[in-house]
């Protein structure tokens, strides 16, 4: 069972009572205060929340590596606590119990993955997680990007350098965030930060995450393999609550809360995650070799010029098959979410981030 390790000063970790079979998340009621010349202030409580099986394991080396400067940048003014993931999910569980306890700041250490699952962490049962003192000071979002994919660090311009992100978090400018909320029949809602889509590329993304072990390289493994017996598709979408609309041979169809997916495709050039709403590319009637010739477009975001393409602003929008066959894949985050039909709505300004 692998325990909340201490970087610096924390108390004895006590058992997170989100799911008991869990590892324990960081308990953080200790003393907050350090005096310098006869004043007192209080001490920030981080939480960095690290996936060491992230990139085939080098997340955990890397981080390894990096503890000497964590502990020189922000040793002096922080209580630091380092949770280690054991599997799925465990990094929401130890973001609910660190917001209820009243941390400063929860940091994913990882890829877009842990990131997906830490913003899942802010909220329970449909609400934003709380604790006592949120009248004083609400629990930021930082990010340290050291996984297979760091898609939502390129959005706002982030050098792919850790010690650059721990200064980030020493400055400690934040900024709020919007969120995406997914919502389909009978189920919980789930949330995204960064790009939400539908069929191939979501396919190709639920195949890529078989082969994370290439690095990069998943990501066109993915493409190449969802390819094969895939089908355009009929849909049906409402944007806004207006009135439903017909998209013939829907490729694929991506919701862009930031600008980057699949490993630096600039997929919906237009959005930003402060904007207060989605944007929603449709790819129609493509073809395999269109991906072959236009690829470079998608990567570079000159795609919305491309026939075929379309590019939309949306608060929300649901999307459905005209003809109902129960295997069109939807993904955020490049996380699966199973199959149509679903709702996806813009939470504005839902999480403060680190910045």
């Amino acid at each position: 069972m692998i325990l909340c390790r201490a970087v610096a000063v924390v108390p004895m970790a006590k058992p997170s009572f989100i799911r008991a079979e869990q590892p324990y998340a960081p308990d953080l009621a200790a003393d907050r205060t350090v005096v310098r010349g006869g004043a007192t202030s209080r001490r920030r409580d981080i939480v960095f929340v690290v996936n060491p099986r992230g990139a085939n394991g080098r997340t955990g080396k890397e981080w390894k590596k990096l503890l000497p400067y964590l502990r020189s940048r922000l040793g002096s003014d922080c209580n630091i606590c380092e949770s280690l993931t054991s599997g799925p999910c465990h990094a929401i569980d130890i973001t609910r119990e660190a917001i209820r306890e009243g941390a400063d700041a929860v940091i994913a250490v990882g890829g877009d993955g842990t990131l997906h699952e830490i913003v899942n962490g802010f909220f329970w049962g449909g609400k934003p997680v709380s604790n006592n003192d949120q009248a004083v000071h609400t629990t930021a979002l930082g990010l340290i990007p050291l996984g297979t994919g760091s898609d939502f660090a390129r959005t706002f311009g982030w050098k792919n350098d850790p010690r650059d992100a721990i200064d980030r978090i020493a400055k400690g400018m934040r900024s709020y965030v919007d969120v995406g909320v997914i919502s389909g029949k009978r189920e919980e809602p789930h949330y995204f930060i960064n790009v939400a889509d539908i069929h191939l590329s979501a396919k190709a993304g639920y195949y890529a995450s078989r082969y994370k072990k290439f690095g990069n390289l998943c990501y066109v493994i993915g493409a190449l393999q969802a390819f094969f017996g895939h089908h355009n598709q009929d849909l049906r979408i409402k944007v806004d609550d207006g009135d439903w609309e017909v998209y013939s041979q829907v490729t694929a169809l991506c919701i862009g809360n930031a600008k980057y997916f699949g490993g630096g495709m600039k997929i919906s050039p237009n959005a930003h995650p402060s904007s207060q709403n989605f944007e929603v590319v449709i790819l129609q009637d493509f073809k395999w070799y269109d991906f072959l010739f236009k690829m470079h477009k998608l990567y570079n975001g000159t795609h919305l010029s491309v026939r075929n393409v379309s590019s939309r602003s949306a608060c929300s929008i649901e999307v459905e098959e005209i003809v109902s066959s129960g295997n069109i894949f939807v993904q955020s985050d490049g996380e699966y979410l199973g199959f149509l039909p679903k709702k996806f709505s813009v939470l504005p300004g839902a999480i403060e981030m680190i910045c």
